[in-house]
């Protein structure tokens, strides 16, 4: 193998890890948001026209089995997607440990594509809705699409529990404690 293609092969995988952590800390934040709701709770429409998290689950979990099922051969926007149907909320709370299931079954789908891609899949073309994509590009597109989402979760948790919010970053008021702590431990 050249050097070229060792570097070339090198920064792929890389990127791939980079793009696997993204991923990772994009579910991980939801579920932390949302581990912080009750089922009821899912329910909660801020305003009028406004998403709740039962609702946005459901988007994420039916977008993310349409775009990585069969990621490299067929278009990401598959046929059997019922898109509409995502942003009608579920009847009761009775629906959320079935929707908890359906969520975590449709990242274990991205995930088990990543852990099939190879660096020089990178460079692939794929297409979403027809249109075409690397693999990095799509990749980037839905890493952004789920940290979005990620971040709507977390500002409606904070809206419905208030002060009784865990916060799931440095809380307010603890920055400088936080740096101290991270210095302390670099000096080790």
């Amino acid at each position: 193998m050249s050097v070229e293609s060792s570097s070339a092969e090198a920064l792929g995988l890389a990127v791939l890890q980079n793009l696997q952590h993204s991923f990772e800390a994009a579910k991980s934040l939801a579920d932390r948001a949302l581990a912080q709701l009750a089922p009821a709770e899912w329910l909660h429409e801020p305003a009028p026209g406004s998403n709740s998290a039962a609702v946005i689950v459901q988007h994420v979990a039916g977008n993310l089995r349409s775009r990585f099922t069969d990621f490299l051969s067929t278009d990401g926007e598959k046929p059997t997607r019922q898109r509409e149907r995502e942003f009608d909320a579920p009847a009761s709370a009775a629906a959320i440990p079935a929707l908890q299931t359906e969520w975590d079954a449709a990242w274990i789908i991205l995930f088990d594509t990543l852990a099939g891609l190879e660096p020089a899949d990178l460079l692939r073309t794929v297409t979403i809705r027809h249109e075409p994509h690397t693999v990095l590009q799509a990749l980037q597109r839905q890493v952004a699409h789920y940290s979005n989402h990620a971040g709507q979760l977390v500002q409606l948790a904070k809206l419905i529990r208030g002060n009784e919010f865990v916060s799931l970053s440095i809380p307010r008021g603890h920055s400088d404690q936080f740096n101290q702590q991270m210095q302390a431990a670099a000096s080790k």
